[in-house]
């Protein structure tokens, strides 16, 4: 067997390569590759215990589905399934990685492939060729996995039937569930160990449900380090009146409302209970309490994006390690993360009503848009109790300019351009992860009032590019010693494809030597 032919050409590694990295159990590439040993039809996580195997019983993956789809089941000592797959694919803005970072959240749950293929402008046939070129695993596969690991999850973290985990993971019946399960992990759901009773006590029930809206406590994966302290002052700094609760004590958790199919959910994170799970990761606890249990996959998954639980915190501290600037701020910070937006279109919104005003006073707006336009929702279960749902761009944009106005209490020039973005959303303008980045910022910047600092921080929030830069900022010319917008952009050229991470540095550094935020804080 040759060396291209045990190694996938996404990797972008030879063979020798990638056997170096599990031979030294390098965890730094946790997620990003993985291995299939032929003589045991397990696949591994490069940094697995478990002895080395000879070269000529190793293959090497870019994906966990691509390890199922070549018949390889996952591995019960190193977990491989409980590691966040590679940030990698957020970087890049062609067809395989926007239809991985769509059947993340759950496109093909939502529209099968037809539909996925159909949003990317593609045939299923040729979307199914290009991701098997990329991945090693077609969109099918690639959401069969997603939905099997979340299902494990579940299984070892909640008091739910089965039944119901079946459906909570996004499975269209219980004998899918367990014929994916057994091919996923080699036995069925029920041989899976679940989680002790006292060990759920430890950290709060696993599970309460009721006639009205389940509840789930969970703990969320992310590779270590991860900086909780900057993450929960972003939230404070954001926090949007109807939407979020955030104690002034930093050790108490806080509350956000978090959109997903079914109405508002409400998503609880305890900061002062986060913790290394042993393994590279670290433990995140969350409450979900959810309209209903089909709800489960996509409130993680926006939840996921607002905390940038995907981040790899190794992979940046080598990009910026040597740089003279960043190199102290990411040793200062280790795992720091860049927030994301919980619903892109309402934070485009809110970003245009923060124009030229300070961040409380931005939130203040803000809390008026939601209170003033959330989605009507006449279903008892879809609404959460003291939370608002996100904004309702087509009521904005159906809104006379001066009932507005009256409404918000802003410009009229700002009252022209919220609707003007309104109403391109409303009308399919798509601001989320799986978007055309391009085509997006396009459409964004061809509107009255939307400039090129608004653009970017769109991009970089809600359509999650890692590489988006706001080289207007006046933050980041300060801390940079440049003039202007076009000395940013040159200065950060070194950045790709993260420069929005570097930003992000930035502002933390600033936001930690000022106590007064002005107009140019990141949002």
């Amino acid at each position: 067997m040759t060396s291209d032919a045990r190694t996938h050409p996404a990797l972008g590694l030879d063979f020798a390569a990638s056997y170096r990295a599990i031979s030294g159990r390098d965890a730094r590439w946790d997620g990003r590759l993985y291995l299939g040993v032929t003589s045991t039809g397990i696949y591994c996580r490069p940094s697995c215990p478990a002895r080395k195997p000879k070269p000529e019983n190793c293959r090497f993956f870019p994906s966990a589905a691509a390890c199922v789809a070549a018949g390889f089941r996952a591995c019960k000592r190193c977990r491989p399934d409980t590691i966040p797959g590679s940030p990698d694919w957020n970087a890049r803005g062609d067809l395989a990685a926007r239809a991985v970072r769509r059947i993340r959240d759950g496109a093909v749950d939502e529209a099968g492939v037809p539909g996925l293929a159909s949003e990317l402008a593609v045939s299923g046939r040729h979307l199914r060729r290009i991701l098997v070129e990329e991945i090693g695993a077609g969109p099918l596969q690639l959401a069969r996995t997603r939905r099997a690991h979340a299902a494990r999850a579940l299984i070892e973290q909640t008091d739910l039937p089965l039944a119901d985990i079946a459906f909570a993971a996004g499975f269209g019946s219980v004998r899918q569930f367990g014929d994916t399960m057994r091919e996923e992990f080699g036995v069925a759901p029920s041989s899976l160990v679940r989680d002790s009773a006292r060990a759920r006590a430890a950290r709060g029930s696993g599970t309460a449900t009721s006639d009205e809206r389940p509840a789930l406590a969970l703990r969320l994966r992310t590779r270590a380090p991860f900086a909780a302290a900057p993450v929960r002052a972003y939230l404070t700094a954001h926090a949007v009146p109807g939407r979020d609760e955030v104690p002034s004590d930093p050790s108490e958790p806080t509350r956000h409302a978090i959109d997903a199919p079914g109405g508002t959910a409400v998503a609880r994170v305890d900061w002062g209970r986060i913790a290394a799970a042993g393994d590279g990761s670290v433990a995140i606890p969350v409450g979900l309490e959810l309209p209903s249990l089909a709800d489960t996959l996509p409130a993680i998954e926006n939840l996921r994006r607002l905390l940038d639980l995907d981040a790899d915190p190794g992979q940046l501290g080598g990009a910026f390690s040597e740089d003279p600037l960043l190199a102290p701020l990411i040793a200062a910070r280790p795992g720091l993360r860049s927030p994301g937006a919980r619903t892109p279109a309402e934070f485009a919104l809110g970003v245009v009503l923060g124009q030229q005003i300070s961040l409380a006073a931005a939130r203040t707006v803000q809390g008026r848009l939601a209170s003033a336009f959330a989605r009507p929702d006449e279903r008892p279960l879809a609404r959460a109790d003291g939370f608002l749902g996100a904004p309702d761009p087509a009521r904005i944009a159906d809104t006379p300019l001066e009932e507005l106005r009256a409404a918000l209490g802003i410009m009229r020039s700002r009252a022209e351009t919220l609707r003007a973005l309104a109403a391109a959303i409303a009308d399919g303008l798509d601001l989320g992860p799986g978007a055309d980045r391009a085509e997006a910022r396009s459409r964004l910047l061809e509107l009255r009032g939307i400039g090129p600092w608004t653009a970017e921080l769109i991009a970089l929030r809600g359509l999650g590019d890692p590489d988006a830069y706001p080289a207007g900022d006046l933050i980041l010319h300060r801390a940079l010693g440049v003039g202007t917008a076009r000395e940013a952009v040159r200065r950060a050229e070194d950045w790709r494809p993260f420069r929005g991470y570097a930003a992000q540095l930035l502002w933390a550094d600033f936001l930690e030597s000022t106590a007064t935020p002005t107009r140019k804080d990141p949002a």
